[in-house]
């Protein structure tokens, strides 16, 4: 039987797939039984029934589909490594062991909605799909599990990915899509996914902590960073290799930024050179199978120790971080984090003769600081290192900061290789520090913490694990 699926057409000039009856019922006979035996529920599957719950009362009466999205095509017939939506994520509890192509229904019902998890399933050992599709089948891709298999692990009725168009083409309710509906289904989701549950909160203490050990791991390896001419591709590599052992990936692409390349604030070519005398900024997140994410940036002096002006800025940053850190806790308002950071960045390059008016008139009107950090200070955290992106502004940038949010504090400094504001001993120098925050009942814990952070413990951190 010729495979006809897309993938398939794009390799049939190299297929050399037999398709004689012969081989058809060869291949699909004598495969040992498989005794399946069902998982308990996994730990996410209670909290994930509590979103939809919530999701659920905001949508009265309408039909909400969830896909979890298909696979994207890298290049001819390669495929970037797979995803599943964030929000789908969030309210299954299915990470990186997602089905590819997965769509949760939310059907109305008198008490609420209907929960039915659409994938498709384990194929028969008697189709061509089984061996002869590249894109799906087994013999290339691994076994998919059964509808009965991901009914008990997620604790989430299931049905065949094939029964999905009748399921949408019966009833009258109106449906809410969550790639086609002006946004509002991923709005609500993104204002709820605002607040972390018991399980978020963990996951990404988790995730902190497997991000220190890749920072563990690049300063372990800062001979072989340095000896080579792409030192900044090894840094790369090295947190990846941490990223993949004790998560699923990288949470975003690493920035590995020596030098003057600390300066661009999304540097993540990651093909120069590791200098001793200089700093390296590394922006570094390790995403867990859950698909939480840390976001953690560190400046190392490259030589082990900061020069005097190094150190002056690090620490001006440091201050800055500090600061909005200080004012954190439930009541206030989130723009008010960033507000205070910049007040000692704008003191700072005061100070050091950097403005053209004093640190308060910048403040007030011209905002002449901000040349040196465009960026603003803090973005929620969380599934997504960017998370709750589709929440409206009174709700994200003008909202109130409430117990349960775990958002980055993260000042910076970069001064341009070309800026001629500011005298030449400053120029390429780029320092960033930033920490993933909870907000408690009165007040806020830095999860990151234990990455060290002041001038001194970065220093005596270098020396005690390089």
């Amino acid at each position: 039987m010729a495979d006809t699926s897309p993938a398939a057409s794009l390799t049939t000039n190299r297929s050399t797939l037999p398709t004689t009856t012969t081989f058809t019922d060869y291949i699909s006979s004598k495969w040992a039984d498989v005794d399946e035996l069902l998982p308990a529920p996994r730990e996410q599957s209670v909290w994930a029934a509590e979103r939809r719950a919530r999701i659920s009362a905001l949508s009265e009466g309408e039909r909400l589909v969830i896909p979890a999205g298909d696979l994207a095509t890298r290049s001819n017939d390669t495929e970037y490594p797979y995803r599943a939506h964030s929000a789908f994520a969030y309210l299954t509890g299915w990470g990186g062991d997602t089905v590819p192509g997965s769509v949760l229904v939310l059907e109305p019902v008198d008490s609420g909605h209907r929960a039915t998890l659409y994938f498709r399933e384990t194929a028969r050992r008697g189709t061509s799909e089984f061996y002869a599709d590249p894109a799906i089948g087994e013999f290339w891709q691994g076994p998919r599990p059964s509808l009965i298999h991901v009914a008990a692990d997620l604790a989430l009725a299931t049905a065949s990915l094939a029964d999905l168009p009748g399921a949408l083409e019966s009833g009258s309710a109106p449906t809410r899509h969550l790639d086609d509906d002006n946004g509002e289904l991923a709005r609500d989701l993104s204002e709820l996914r605002l607040i972390k549950d018991g399980f978020e909160i963990a996951q990404l203490r988790e995730a902190v902590a497997a991000t220190m050990s890749g920072f563990d791991d690049v300063i372990a390896d800062l001979p072989n960073i340095i000896a080579h001419s792409r030192g900044e591709r090894i840094v790369e590599g090295t947190f990846n290799r941490r990223a993949r052992a004790d998560g699923n990936t990288v949470g975003y692409d690493t920035i590995a930024a020596s030098g003057a390349h600390a300066c661009i604030l999304h540097w993540t070519r990651n093909d120069g050179a590791v200098t001793p005398g200089e700093l390296i900024l590394i922006d570094a997140g390790v995403e867990l199978d859950s698909y939480y994410t840390a976001d953690i940036t560190r400046t190392l002096p490259v030589s082990g120790t900061f020069t005097p002006l190094q150190r002056e800025i690090y620490e001006a940053v440091r201050e800055a971080a500090d600061a909005a850190f200080t004012i954190v806790k439930p009541g206030i308002t989130f723009r008010d984090v960033h507000t205070e950071a910049m007040k000692v960045i704008a003191a700072k390059t005061a100070e050091w003769g950097l403005l053209p008016v004093c640190a308060a008139e910048s403040l007030a009107d011209g905002q002449y600081h901000r040349r040196y950090m465009v960026h603003g200070t803090s973005h929620h955290l969380g599934l997504d290192v960017h998370d709750c992106a589709q929440a409206r502004r009174e709700f994200y940038h003008d909202g109130i900061v409430r117990e349960g949010m775990i958002f980055t504090i993260e000042p910076g400094l970069y001064f341009q290789a070309d800026d001629l504001t500011v005298p030449a001993e400053f120029r390429g120098i780029g320092v960033r520090i930033e920490d993933d925050i909870l907000v408690t009942a009165s007040g806020a814990e830095n999860l990151s913490i234990g990455i060290p952070r002041t001038a001194d413990d970065v220093e005596a951190w270098l020396r005690g694990r390089a």
